[in-house]
C-alpha cells in the first residue's frame, strides 16, 4: 500500500511544487491531485518527478468528469494518472430521495463507461452526507455502490465516521470496491476548533490500526492518501502522518 499525501491539504501553504519537494523528503510514495493543480500540470508533473513521485490518484469533478472525459484523460496521462474519483457535490446537488441518489448513480454510471474508453477506472469519494439515512429508509453510500456496481470507492474514513457510521462495517461491506483511503483523523470533541476539529493521523479518536488492518485484510486499497482539511501547520501534519503510518 503506498502512502499518498491530497495536495487539497496544502492549497494554504502553496506552491505546490514546493510542497511536492517536502513530501520526497519526507518519504512520502506520492501524491493526490485536486482541481487546484490542473493549471499547472506540467509543473506539477515536473516537481513529482523531481522528489521521485507519482501522483496515481486524482480528484476530478463530476462536471469535468461528464463534459470532457478526453481532457480527463490527457490530464491522466500528463500526471502518470491511474486512477479517478469525484470528490465531491454542492449541497443543491444532494438528493434527499433515494430515487434522487440513484440518478446520481447512473450519472456516475457513464462517466464510468466514457473513461474506460481510456482506460482509466473511476470511483467516488465520501464525505459524511452520503451516510445519513434518507427520509425514506435509503442510504446514500448504499446506493451508489449498488445501482452503480462497476464504480470503486475511495473511502474517507474519518468523513465516515463523522457521518455517524463504523469504518469497518463498511469495510466488510464493501471490500472489494475500495481502491484507495483517505488517512485523515478527528480531534476529540472540543479541541482543535481552529482546525475545524480535525486532526493529524494518529492524534486524534480514530482508531486507526484496527481500520488499517481491515484496509490491507479486506479490501483492494492499493494507495493510503494522508488528509487534513485545514491544518494551521501543514509540515506538521505531513510529519505526524508519515511517522503514523510507519508505527503501525
Amino acid at each position: 500500500m503506498k502512502l499518498s499525501l491530497q495536495l487539497f491539504s496544502a492549497r494554504n501553504f502553496t506552491p505546490y511544487t514546493d510542497v511536492i519537494a517536502r513530501l520526497g523528503d519526507y518519504g512520502f510514495d506520492c501524491a493526490e491531485g485536486f482541481f487546484g493543480n490542473f493549471a499547472e500540470a506540467d509543473a506539477t508533473r515536473a516537481a513529482l518527478d523531481a522528489a521521485g513521485l507519482t501522483m496515481p490518484t486524482l480528484h476530478v469533478p463530476l462536471q469535468m468528469l461528464e463534459e470532457d472525459p478526453a481532457g480527463v484523460a490527457a490530464l491522466c496521462k500528463t500526471l502518470g494518472t491511474q486512477a479517478v474519483y469525484a470528490p465531491w457535490i454542492a449541497p443543491e446537488m444532494r438528493g434527499s430521495t433515494s430515487a434522487e441518489w440513484e440518478a446520481l448513480a447512473d450519472r456516475l454510471a457513464a462517466c464510468h463507461a466514457a473513461m474506460a474508453e481510456h482506460g482509466i477506472p473511476l470511483g467516488w469519494h465520501n464525505h459524511d452526507f452520503e451516510m445519513v439515512t434518507l427520509a425514506d429508509g435509503g442510504v446514500p453510500m448504499d446506493i451508489l455502490l449498488t445501482r452503480a456496481p462497476m464504480i470503486d470507492w475511495e473511502m474517507d474514513v474519518a468523513w465516515v465516521v463523522r457521518g455517524g457510521a463504523d469504518p469497518i462495517e463498511w469495510i466488510t461491506k464493501y471490500g472489494d470496491r475500495i481502491t484507495a483511503a483517505h488517512f485523515k483523523d478527528i480531534a476529540p470533541k472540543g479541541e482543535k476548533t481552529d482546525e475545524d476539529g480535525w486532526a493529524d493521523p494518529g492524534t486524534g479518536v480514530v482508531d486507526w490500526p484496527a481500520i488499517l488492518t481491515a484496509l490491507r485484510d479486506k479490501t483492494r486499497c492499493a494507495v493510503l492518501v494522508a488528509e487534513h482539511d485545514n491544518p494551521n501547520d501543514f509540515d506538521r501534519f505531513a510529519k505526524q502522518a508519515i511517522a503514523h503510518y510507519r508505527s503501525l
